[in-house]
């Protein structure tokens, strides 16, 4: 497989905006997993981001894997293959023995850049050794951090009026806000959400509260000039 002699800008900033990837499936996951992220231009240092890398041993500047190469090459060779399955330029799943002879399951997924070549690939690796607690650590409801509620709604208005009526009821509730104020109050924590980023927002709000929309816009106004 051709190796990408040098990056462009635009190759570098899609590479770069997987680093955080890295970091939250690494989070996400637990230990028993590790993430790593390859740039493909410099396969003798090729590893530039690693989560829970202590697994392999490896850290950032660490070269490519023999069998991450002679995965390339059959995702190449996948590609050119009319008669393979559709993702198979994509990535593969794999069964292998880590650096210490762990059994590990693993999936690395090819990264393309602007010009439809491969320059990176994303690694995970599931170390099946892992005491149970780790694998259990990422996936156990942890009473002191509580539930964190998220919305899931058909379309963009079912989320505003879900999320006005969660304010508006909180906001009603508290005494410590004047009756004068309580508007003003659930346009600011719907400000701070970011709702009225979304289309109709402010018109959807306005008829929800009973006031003008000219009102709810002098309110974000004068937000956004705090």
């Amino acid at each position: 497989m051709e190796e990408p002699r040098g990056l462009s800008k635009a190759d570098q900033l899609i590479i770069d905006s997987y680093k955080n990837t890295v970091d939250a499936l690494g989070a996400y996951l637990g230990e028993a997993f590790e993430v790593v992220l390859h740039q493909l231009d410099d396969l003798d240092h090729s590893l530039i981001k690693a989560a829970n890398g202590f697994h392999s041993g490896r850290s950032e500047g660490a070269p490519i894997t023999d069998l991450s190469i002679s995965l390339l090459e059959d995702i190449k060779e996948g590609q050119a293959n009319k008669e393979k399955p559709a993702n198979a330029g994509l990535f593969r799943t794999y069964y292998s023995k880590g650096k210490y002879g762990k059994p590990v399951k693993s999936v690395t997924t090819v990264i393309y850049g602007e010009k439809g070549r491969a320059i990176g690939l994303l690694g995970i690796n599931m170390y099946l050794d892992s005491p149970i607690s780790a694998f259990l650590q990422s996936f156990t409801f942890n009473e002191t951090k509580g539930y964190i509620q998220e919305n899931y709604t058909s379309d963009s208005e079912e989320l505003i009026c879900q999320t006005l009526e969660k304010i508006r009821k909180e906001v009603e509730g508290d005494e410590s806000v004047l009756v004068s104020q309580k508007n003003k109050e659930i346009v600011t924590i719907l400000y701070h959400q970011g709702i009225f980023k979304l289309k109709d927002a402010v018109k959807i709000v306005s008829e929800k509260l009973g006031i003008s929309r000219n009102t709810v816009y002098l309110h974000i106004r004068a937000l956004e000039g705090d």
